[in-house]
């Protein structure tokens, strides 16, 4: 038989359902597991986030996983809440350390009066442990080994694991056993029996007088019946396909791969198809012949691809090709930080290929928006016939959120390839008008056959040297991004509409500043904040909404720079050469943290 969890000296409490213990009503709670990456701490992750989609609970979820094969130290984290959550919260409220080196790495990220969950086959506390944390050990290797029948070595400790919080926490174990089963179900009756051994042991695992509370989460509050739940990458799998895109070419490289292999695998469903190709230039190059074929295709990389992909981008910039292309930024430079978050590519999707290149640039917020930012850039990419770049990274292509599920005939874009006979006047680049491709094999009517070059060309695509003409279709190419420019709406302010500061955030920090603008908002602080979406290029007017206030910080992921600035901050003050526009960068590798933020505007504020 297993030994009872036991504590360390600290008030002592029962947990079971049955406890005469002071009822505590949770509104949130931020989980955290720590352990190796072989430990299966990211599956019993995902089965809290799908749980919390399908009982109305709001998540969000952080993950970090070692970048070399042999595997290492990694963490998953999940904050689950009734209400709106917009970060995966600065301090862990419930930590799970499978060995020592995960609790000394971590038991720093625990709050006060929080509680640490240790296993006590690895795990020896220091005596100069904090006395305001509640400690319960529980052997969880040998008793999932035990209760596996001792073949399984310490495989399924994971799903002992999520029995224990789903017993602590009072979940509905039905939804989760449903989650359980969908998953390992198909791997076989013995793998799922294994799994469900491990996870009964650790629901009716006797935690005893441990907790000096008996904890319940509130249920969720969200209206929507009918909704998904999932990561960044595989929403932007559905917002491709939603938009049209039937076909692609890319190349393995992290965190990119999913994205491909799930194209690879959904595409033929919709009578498309994907290509691995033997590197990043070919890829590209291949998605630029589909382009050119008609249809919209899609190509993608994280920061090292993307540089090598530049030479063939130029090409659909000078052939006006409709083209998408995923960017799931890391850290960098060169192989860098392979499974840590940054936004330091910006720069390089703006201006990275030779010549002058304008091509549109958008940056999802959340998991939601990854969908439908993938959606419009399908969109974007037809109607402007131009290469459109979706600029996420590490922390949202990981990261599972749950929201409304898309009413899918409201959203979908069936392809069409318009193979009508053109007219005598047929120019496919007309210099007094849009972009109007004719895809291979269209009859004409008459007059010049069109072509596509990546040579400078006349209105019908033939080469020409022409210093006039190459002027013109310079001009031309610039003019129709700053046409988009013109539908672009200014953001909305969150807050006041004029005061002390305005915080401005793109990409994944959208939730983290908006958080921290509701803290800072509750303490009196003025202190408003606004998100831009379309980094290229930006909307007009923003500083209209400058003026309004003495302090514009601007909170990225990536490094000032030589000359104390981030790379979204660089391109407003260029722009509109406004020196109270200040930055608050970091590049460790994590996503901000709301006291991050606040601390470095006071400093910023301080200074000023």
């Amino acid at each position: 038989m297993s030994a009872p969890a036991t504590s360390a000296p600290k008030n002592e409490a029962d947990n079971n359902p049955s406890s005469s213990n002071p009822q505590v009503d949770l509104s949130n709670a931020v989980i955290r597991f720590a352990g190796d990456s072989q430990d299966g701490i990211q599956t019993i992750g995902g089965f809290l986030a799908k749980l919390a989609g399908r009982s109305a609970r709001e998540v969000m979820t952080y993950m970090t996983i070692p970048s070399t094969i042999s595997g290492g130290p990694s963490i998953f984290q999940v904050h689950l809440g009734s209400g709106e959550v917009l970060s995966a919260g600065d301090e862990a409220d419930f930590l799970v350390t499978f060995y020592q080196h995960s609790y000394n790495d971590h038991i720093a990220s625990l709050r006060h009066g929080g509680v640490c969950l240790y296993d006590t086959d690895h795990v020896e506390l220091p005596e100069d442990r904090d006395k305001d944390i509640t400690y319960v050990g529980v052997p969880i290797t040998s008793t999932t080994i035990e209760a596996l029948g001792g073949t399984a070595r310490d495989r399924g400790k994971n799903l002992f694991v999520l029995g224990l919080v789903c017993q602590i926490f009072r979940l509905k174990r039905d939804k989760l056993i449903e989650i359980v089963e969908r998953q390992f179900g198909r791997k076989g009756e013995d793998v799922l029996r294994n799994a469900m051994l491990a996870f009964d042991a650790g629901f009716s695992y006797q935690i005893g007088d441990i907790f000096s509370d008996a904890y319940t989460l509130r249920e969720g509050t969200s209206a929507d019946t009918h909704r998904i739940t999932t990561d960044g990458n595989t929403a932007i799998v559905f917002g491709l396909l939603a938009g049209g895109v039937r076909f692609g070419a890319g190349y393995p490289i992290t965190p990119w791969s999913t994205i491909m292999e799930q194209l690879r695998s959904e595409l033929p469903k919709y009578g498309g198809m994907f290509v691995q190709a033997e590197d990043e230039l070919a890829a590209v190059s291949m998605a630029v012949g589909f382009s050119f074929s008609g249809h919209i295709a899609v190509t993608g990389s994280s920061g090292p691809g993307l540089s090598l992909k530049m030479e063939a981008l130029s090409y659909a910039t000078m052939a006006e090709l409709p083209l998408v292309i995923i960017n799931v930024q890391r850290g960098g430079p060169s192989t860098g930080l392979p499974t840590s978050v940054e936004q330091s590519d910006l720069m390089q999707a703006i201006y990275g290929s030779h010549g002058d290149c304008p091509r549109i640039v958008i940056a999802p917020k959340n998991v939601q928006d990854c969908f439908y930012t993938a959606l419009e850039a399908c969109q974007l990419a037809k109607k402007y016939s131009v290469p459109v770049i979706v600029l996420t990274d590490q922390a949202l292509a990981t990261r599972i959120e749950a929201f409304r599920e898309p009413v899918v005939d409201e959203v979908v874009i069936e392809p069409e390839l318009d193979l009508e006979t053109r007219g005598e006047d047929f120019k496919p680049y007309p210099l007094d008008g849009e972009t109007r491709h004719a895809p291979p094999g269209t009859p004409m009517a008459g007059g010049k056959y069109p072509v596509v070059t990546g040579l400078e060309h006349d209105e019908w695509g033939h080469p020409s040297s022409s210093p006039e003409l190459h002027q013109k279709m310079t001009i031309r190419r610039r003019e129709k991004i700053k046409a988009f420019a013109e539908e672009i709406d200014l953001p909305e302010i969150f807050g006041d509409e004029e005061g002390d500061v305005l915080l401005v955030g793109w990409g994944s920090t959208w939730g983290p500043i908006r958080e921290a603008t509701i803290r800072a908002r509750s303490q009196d602080r003025s202190l408003s904040s606004i998100h831009i979406r379309y980094v290229n290029p930006l909307p007009n007017g923003l500083e209209t909404l400058f003026a309004r206030f003495k302090h514009v910080i601007v909170v990225e992921m990536n490094d000032e720079g030589l000359y104390g600035n981030g790379q979204l901050a660089t391109l407003l003050r260029a722009r509109y050469c406004d020196p109270k526009i200040r930055s608050l960068c970091k590049t460790d590798g994590l996503t901000y943290r709301v006291r991050e933020i606040l601390k470095g505007v006071d400093a910023i504020v301080a200074e000023s």
